[in-house]
This record gives C-alpha cells, structure tokens and sequence, in this order.
C-alpha cells in the first residue's frame, strides 16, 4: 500500500505537469523534450503501482529504468547544447548520440536478458554517474544564468544520486532493496516542484507555464480540509485511546461535527472569498503597484525642463525606472527614417545598425507590437512580419522594441535592455503596463515638441514684428535719399548742400547698418521660383561674387554638368550660409571645399573645411537650434536652423561630421526628383 500510494502521487503531480505544458503553445523543441522525459516518468510511475502491474519484476524495474534515465538524459543533451530550434539537427549532434549509448544498451540488456543481472546494475550505476556529470556540466556552462538553473540541477542531480544509491548497493549485494525502491516514489513526487520552478525561471526556453488564482484557491481549501479531518482523526483516535465504553458515541460525535464544519467551509461564500482575496493578495499580486509607478512616472517627467532634448530625455528614463532596466535608446522617426534622439546611460549605450531600423521601422509601419527578442528567439513564427530576425536575437544587447503611437501616428520607439537579472519575462500583465505607459510618455513627448514648435513660432513672430519696424525704418531711409536725389541737380554746387548731404548719408549709414545687423543679412522669400539649375556653375559664380573677400577662397570640384530642379534663390542663400561660415571659422592658410556628385536617385553636396570644427554636444543640442548663436550680437542663429528646414522641406537632409580642432564637414542630400 505504502508502495502504491508513493508511486501513484508521482503518476498524478507528473500527469499534472504534462497537462500544464500542453496547454503552452509554440514553445519550441525545448517543451518537446520536456514533455517526452515528464510522459516517461509517468509512465514510468504508473508501472510501479500493483494494481496495474501486479507482477512487476526485477526485469520489468530494469527496463523501465533504463527508459526513464534515457528520457531525462536526452533532456540534458538539450539542455547541454540549447538547441531547442530544430529536432533533426538536434539528434544528429554527436553529444546526442554519444550520450544516449549507456541507456539503450541498458534497455537491450533488460529486454534480451543477453547480460547478467549484476552487470545490468553496474550500468545502471554508471548512467547514474552519467546524469550527474552531465547534470554538473549544465549548471557549470549556465554563467550567469546559475540561479535560474538551479532548481534544475538540484531536481536532476537528487535524482541521480538516488539512483546511484539503489544502483550501487545493489551491485554490492546482488538483489535490489525494496525500501529503496518503496522511498523513490515518494521522492520523486516530492521534487517536482522544483522542476516547476525551473521551467518558470529558465526563460530562454520559452515556456510559459500558468497556475490560474481558482486552482490554486481550490487546492488550499482542499489542503485545508485534509489538515482539518487529520487534526479530527488524531483526535477521534486520542478518545477511542481513553474513551472506554463511551468513545463510540463520542467518536460519532466528532465525526459530525468535522463533516458540518467542512461543509461550512466549503459553502460559506464569505469563507471562500476571505480564502480567495488572501491568495490574490498574497500570491498573486499585481506585478506593479499602479499608483505608486504613476506618481514615479510624474516626478520624472517633471524633471524634464524646457528644452526638447531635455524631454526626450526625460521621457527615456521613464520607461527605464518604469520597467527596471538598465540601459535604452530613443529613436524618432524623420524623413523615412530612425534618427537617434536620446541614450541612457550617455555615450556609453549600443547603437542599432541601419539593417536593424530599417527592419523596426518595416515592422512597425504594420504592427504596434512590442518585440521581445527572448520570445523572438523560440517563437519566429509570431513576428512573420518582422524581417532580420536573426539580427535582434544573436548578440543583441535589447530586449524589448516598444513602438511609439502619437496621435494615432507611429512616431518612433523606445529600445530596452538589461542585465540578466533584471530581466523580466514580458506577459500580458506587462505588455499592459509598458502600453498605459507608452501612452502617458508619448502625450508626454508630444506636449514637449508642441510647446516648442509654439516658443518657435512665438520668436518668428518677434523677428516678424522687428521686421515691420525695419521695413519702417527702410521707407525713412528711403524718403532721405529721394529728397537728396530729386534737390541734387538745383543745389549739388552749393557746399552747404554738399556738406548735408554728406551728414544724411552718415547718418543713413549709421541707420543702415543698425538694421543690417538687426537682421543679419537674412532674405525671407514667400515666392518660390522652381528652374533647372546647374549647380556646379552657380555655386562658382556665388563664390567669385559673395565669397571671394574672406579667405580662404573655397573651391570647387566633381560633377560640372550636375542639374538639379530647386528654387535658385533659396538654395543659393543656404549653400552661402554654409559656406561662410566654413570661411569664417578656418584660418586664412587653411582649406574650404565644396564636392559635387550624384547617383542615380540622389545629388550630395559636401562642404569641408579644416577649421575650429565643433563638438557632439553642440551640433546635437544647439547648432539647428533657432536663435542660438555663437557670434553674440552680430547674428541670430538662425542660418543653420533655416538651412536644415529648407533641406528638409526638399524631401532631403543635412547632416554634420566634426571633430573640435580638426574641421567640419556638411553634408547636403537632395532627391533629384
């Protein structure tokens, strides 16, 4: 009896457990193997129990064991070599097959009889031993994943040891011993949770196995009533112990009693929803306290000052504490592709290669789903859409790809990554968590870009109003210069007049460059005048005509028949922008060069000098910032900001390479269509 019922819990926990795992969809080869070596022993177990095999037999126990250690061996050459991708491959591998020896010759000698009993022990003893280096070898090979492995390596070396005990004083003494075997059901039943606990922990393995809160209440109230009729057992025993003549009576007594107060248990609604809010308040609380991560979340982003860069900064280390993790970068989207607008921590973060973003931004344009490259890595078959695969799972530092949706428009997404320790597996409760936070971060982002856009337009709109002034300014100056043209030919022999008209032409100097340095030498055209233009001619005529009093002179080289439809005016003014300012911040023996050249798709200026050049900080931050500049009163900075915009505008972009000291290059695409 005590046999049975040892062998019939493992039968029933193990049973158990392959219905769990049958519940886990596209996990991959790992589950297979899992689920092969869980079936075994259950049918392993269920071959122990007299009443199903009444006549077991030390043939029988033989053979049975070989199976069961040749399952949980082949588990362990998966385990060995984490090829949980592709079975063929996976049995063909040379450690698969040399492992498996030992246990199918131990299964031909028990089906044949072709070898002594007591040799047939001394195998067994060795596949034992084989268990446990193979067992050692996995947790050595683990690294960093040691704590998740553990409860593995604990369950699959108890189990080995034990059958190295059974195995070994058999071979001693020539004959099993049935309290060996009596102790191996019970023992078997009483590791199992720890194999549980190392399939939750081992995540790379992609199985997902889940205990819902009803099970779980059922059993404690089940486990509950069984303490309860024990502690009633024990009691009914202690009275029939003392109880004479009368502990029948009593005994009946108890007996209704417990089955009343079991039934109460049972049906009281109040019991079980005490039960049930302890379990769930206990065991199955929220991952995250909701409250406390939106009050974070609010002083984080309240931190975030006034500037854009500072929001989008804010807005990372949002996601960051929200979630736990220790490094991540912000993409934006801009002009069909990912420009990388935030890193944390700074410089020190791995960037995605273009193959990468072009992929994200594919997948992304399709699906607002969150990549996991841990589930990517066992489950392909759930991002179909997403191409490079492979790209986002070997060596890839990332663990999660959140898009971004502002507005109901995909604007950009957020990498996320973490140590080993810190990772957390992405469930539904997750994928909740990161979806209400991306929400509240993404309004966050569009309030910043909003409030910045409108502090643009509001110092467009100053700039417009000193304008209207010199504009008034202009009509005086205007006015003075008629009055001394149209007096001119009556008065230009009176010295008098000479000498007034020489104080009003001072005085409109003085007024003229007032307002030159008001505006800067800044034009604003509303009438964009589309021609073919070939460039490499017009940029030599606006060097000889604007450029050629600072030195050094730039010059020109590449493609002289180079054509591009654009606006000649505008697209002059900013290459002048460009250029100048290459001039002034080179020295007078150093070098500016403009190159031309194109595809078939694509025109690229390059203007390259060997000046001061200028720092990452600068260019990312302040260079296209509009109104900042680095020429105190004699500019407004807003040449380079308009330069980008007008760029932009084209379907192109302006990009910079600089090094403080060693110069700078700007690079200038445009389609040519």
């Amino acid at each position: 009896m005590i046999f049975d019922l040892g062998y019939g819990l493992t039968a029933i926990s193990y049973t158990a457990l392959v219905l769990l795992l049958l519940t886990v969809k596209n996990a991959g080869f790992a589950r297979h193997l899992l689920l092969l070596a869980t079936v075994t022993t259950v049918l392993w177990a269920l071959g122990h129990v007299s009443f199903i095999l009444p006549n077991l037999g030390q043939e029988n126990i033989l053979l049975y064991d070989a199976i069961r250690q040749g399952a949980w061996i082949l588990f362990l050459a998966g385990c060995l070599r984490n090829q949980f991708d592709n079975s063929l491959a996976f049995i063909k591998q040379s450690t698969t097959l040399i492992s498996i020896i030992l246990p199918l010759v131990a299964i031909a000698c028990s089906s044949f009889q072709f070898l002594p009993v007591v040799w047939q022990f001394s195998l067994h003893t060795l596949i034992a031993v084989q268990t446990l280096v193979m067992t050692e070898l996995v947790y050595r090979q683990s690294g960093a994943q040691k704590w998740a492995f553990k409860p593995l390596v604990i369950f699959l070396g108890s189990i080995g040891l034990m059958d190295f005990v059974i195995y070994a004083n058999a071979s001693m003494l020539n004959t099993l011993s049935w309290d060996f075997f009596a102790a191996r059901g019970y023992i078997l039943f009483a590791l199992m949770p720890l194999l549980v606990v190392a399939i939750r922990r081992i995540k790379h393995w992609g199985i997902d196995i889940f205990v819902s809160r009803e099970v779980v209440m059922h059993s404690t109230l089940l486990l509950l009533a069984g303490v309860y009729l024990m502690f009633m057992g024990l009691l009914g025993y202690l009275v029939k112990f003392v109880g004479g003549n009368w502990s029948f009576t009593i005994q009946m007594a108890l007996v209704v009693v417990s089955l009343a107060l079991l039934a109460a248990l049972f049906m009281s609604h109040q019991v079980r929803a005490t039960i049930k809010i302890f379990i769930t308040k206990h065991f199955y609380a929220n991952q995250y306290d909701y409250r406390a991560e939106w009050v974070k979340l609010t002083k984080t982003l309240a931190h975030s000052g006034d500037e854009v860069q500072q929001a989008y900064s804010a807005a990372l280390r949002g996601w960051m504490e929200g979630l736990g993790y220790d490094f991540a970068l912000l993409y934006k989207k801009v002009a069909g592709s990912y420009q990388l607008v935030s890193e944390q921590p700074a410089q020190q973060t791995p960037k995605l290669d273009d193959r990468q973003l072009q992929s994200l931004l594919h997948f992304f344009e399709q699906n607002s789903w969150i990549i996991d490259s841990d589930e990517l890595a066992v489950k392909p078959d759930i991002y179909q859409a997403l191409e490079q695969k492979s790209a986002f799972v070997k060596n890839s530092p990332y663990q999660i790809f959140l898009p971004i949706v502002v507005s109901e428009n995909h604007w950009g997404f957020v990498a996320l990554g973490a140590n080993e320790t810190n990772k957390k597996v992405l469930n539904w409760e997750l994928r909740d968590y990161l979806n209400a936070l991306s929400d509240q971060i993404g309004s966050f982002i569009l309030n910043a870009e909003n409030s910045v856009t409108l502090a643009e337009n509001a110092q467009f709109a100053a700039f417009n109003r000193m304008s209207a002034f010199v504009v008034h300014d202009l009509k005086n100056v205007l006015a003075q210069i008629n009055l001394i043209l149209s007096n001119a030919k009556e008065h230009k022999h009176n010295p008098e007049f000479i000498e007034d008209t020489f104080e009003t032409l001072q005085y409109t100097q003085e007024r003229m460059d007032k307002m030159l340095k008001q505006l800067m030498q800044k034009t604003s055209e509303t009438n964009q005048s589309i021609q073919e233009l070939n460039l490499y001619t017009a940029i030599e005529k606006l060097i000889e005509t604007k450029c050629k009093g600072v030195q050094p002179l730039p010059e020109v080289d590449g493609d002289t028949n180079l054509s591009l439809k654009v606006d000649a005016d505008k697209i002059l003014n900013v290459l002048y922008h460009l250029i100048s300012n290459a001039q002034q911040a080179t020295k007078e023996d150093g070098f500016v060069k403009v190159s031309l050249r194109q595809n078939e798709t694509e025109v690229h200026i390059a203007i390259a000098d060997n000046g001061m050049g200028m720092s990452e900080d600068f260019i990312q931050h302040r260079l296209f910032k509009p109104f900042d500049t680095t020429k105190g009163n004699a500019g407004m900075g807003i040449g380079a900001y308009d330069a980008k915009n007008y760029i932009e505008e084209c379907g192109g972009r302006l990009t910079v390479d600089s090094t403080e000291g060693n110069g700078s290059v700007f690079h200038i695409v445009l389609p040519k269509v």
